[in-house]
């Protein structure tokens, strides 16, 4: 009689060990909604989607409608000017920032504009991160003046806490969909 109260965890603890290897379990808090389309953008400007995601549920948590306090815009929460510009480059004809919230437009547009800093910065994920939150300019300039090397082992020198704190985010969200989606 006594062991079967003292064991009475056991069956409990299997459970959780089989829900927390479940690569199904850990969708309920790392979705991927719009995967094919983000997929085919990401594809098409030669990036992760896995990337692109960490990057979308960072920002938005995959709401087509948001807007941030500072007007950045739709699911990957894009800076109306910024986007103004993109499109121009992009040859996007008669493009008005409240195309933002068309969760297609903003993630061709987002795409576009990741691997525009992608280009810039030479592939290095890192910078690129850090760009899209706190601005190339500002990256740029951490670079020159050494207040940042840019390197993975080194982010917490950068001088923003907020973008600081973005990058770290985005790499353990990047993590989390690589391990859970890759192998689809």
């Amino acid at each position: 009689m006594r062991i079967r109260k003292t064991l009475w965890w056991i069956p409990f603890f299997i459970i959780l060990i089989l829900l927390l290897g479940s690569k199904d379990f850990w969708r309920l808090f790392y979705p991927l909604p719009h995967k094919s389309l983000i997929v085919n953008e990401a594809t098409r400007n030669d990036l992760d989607p896995f990337l692109v995601a960490a990057i979308i549920k960072s920002e938005s948590n995959f709401s087509p409608g948001a807007e941030s306090r500072s007007g950045a815009r739709g699911i990957m929460q894009i800076m109306p000017e910024t986007a103004v510009w993109a499109a121009e480059q992009m040859g996007l004809k008669e493009f008005h920032p409240d195309q933002l919230y068309d969760l297609k437009t903003n993630i061709k547009i987002g795409c576009w504009y990741l691997h525009n800093l992608n280009t810039e910065f030479a592939g290095n994920k890192i910078l690129v991160i850090a760009a899209y939150n706190g601005g190339r300019g500002n990256v740029r300039e951490w670079l020159k003046s050494e207040a940042w090397s840019g390197e993975h082992s080194d982010v917490d020198r950068i001088p923003f806490p907020e973008t600081r704190e973005y990058v770290k985010k985005v790499l353990k969200y990047y993590k989390w969909y690589r391990y859970i989606y890759q192998e689809e």
